[in-house]
């Protein structure tokens, strides 16, 4: 009886999760030109197939990740059950104001029955932590591989000079967070905000030892684990390094042979500006204006920026449908 009340309670919450990524999903689909995307996907032909066939195997890396992660304290938890989640996951966050309210919480909730609550927090804020980190060692990565093709002036020099700085600042603060945990860390900061300041306060006292017991935990695979942390680390990395190859592909309907160095800079370089700009839902606007900055930093065509945002804001609203699809497939987690 209980665990039918759990079941009943757990579908509850993920029919809300599917209805708020619709409603936002349908609000997205308002905003698309039909016939330009008409043309773009007509003049994309095949290509486009396989920028959206792309992302299935790029999820694989996602999963495959989380899965080391939930691993090192529960072996039986199934991949596939971990890839659909992954994929729901993002698709909710794809769709949410604030990038991660949505497809984190999503993630607890299915991964807690399964491990319990301490154990779901610790894993899905770990894998969080590592997709970022990587996201900074992607940028920096970056840097030196424009200097070694591109021509550098004044103006660049000082911009990536910018760039290199944040990312190490980056990468230093994951780097304490890996060693001494993140979440007491995060909810002392919200202590300090205007408006959420009292209710982290409030949470904080009520629920001290179980954010002590969630550091641990996320310090746990840093210190005794090494290998299995630069295992998901270099995953992460390699499915940015990956993900380029959706550019390669929109950008082969334009040029017979484009550089694949310059797809990865497009990438990293607009995934940054992206990223500065969390807060909007499908961070609409500033990934087409990464794009377009970021086409013109490498030699393209603003007219091909423009194509390339199209394609891509495409694939994205296709698989935000897919993985709001799969919160209701029922896959069992074992």
């Amino acid at each position: 009886m209980k665990t039918a009340s759990k079941n009943g309670c757990k579908g509850k919450y993920q029919n809300w999760f599917l209805l708020f990524g619709v409603a936002v999903l349908a609000v997205m689909l308002t905003q698309l030109n039909y016939a330009e995307v008409g043309q773009g996907i007509a003049h994309a032909g095949y290509w486009f197939l396989a920028v959206v066939a792309l992302w299935a195997f790029l999820y694989l890396f996602n999963a495959a990740t989380w899965w080391l992660i939930v691993h090192q304290h529960e072996p039986k938890v199934s991949f596939w059950w971990l890839y659909k989640i992954t994929v729901s996951g993002f698709a909710l966050n794809y769709a949410t104001p604030g990038g991660l309210m949505g497809g984190e919480p999503y993630r607890i909730m299915e991964l807690t029955p399964v491990v319990g609550a301490e154990r779901a927090t610790s894993s899905v804020i770990l894998y969080v932590m590592t997709h970022i980190f990587s996201h900074f060692w992607f940028w920096l990565l970056a840097v030196p591989l424009f200097l070694c093709v591109k021509d550098v002036d004044v103006v660049t020099a000082v911009l990536l000079t910018a760039v290199t700085l944040f990312c190490l600042l980056g990468i230093w603060f994951f780097v304490m967070g890996y060693r001494k945990g993140l979440a007491v860390r995060a909810m002392n900061l919200l202590r300090r905000l205007p408006l959420v300041g009292n209710r982290a306060q409030t949470f904080v006292l009520n629920h001290r030892q179980q954010l002590d017991n969630i550091d641990r935990q996320i310090a746990s695979m840093h210190r005794q684990s090494p290998r299995r942390f630069v295992t998901c680390v270099l995953l992460e990395l390699a499915c940015r390094v990956c993900s380029a190859a959706e550019i390669y592909f929109i950008l082969l309907v334009l040029m017979p042979a484009p550089s694949y160095a310059d797809c990865l800079l497009v990438l990293a370089f607009t995934s940054l500006f992206a990223n500065m700009l969390f807060f909007m839902p499908l961070q609409l606007g500033g990934r087409e204006g990464g794009f377009l900055m970021s086409v013109a930093g490498v030699g393209l065509s603003a007219s091909a920026g423009i194509f390339v945002a199209l394609l891509v804001r495409l694939r994205e609203l296709i698989w935000t449908a897919i993985g709001l699809l799969l919160i209701k497939l029922p896959l069992k987690p074992r």
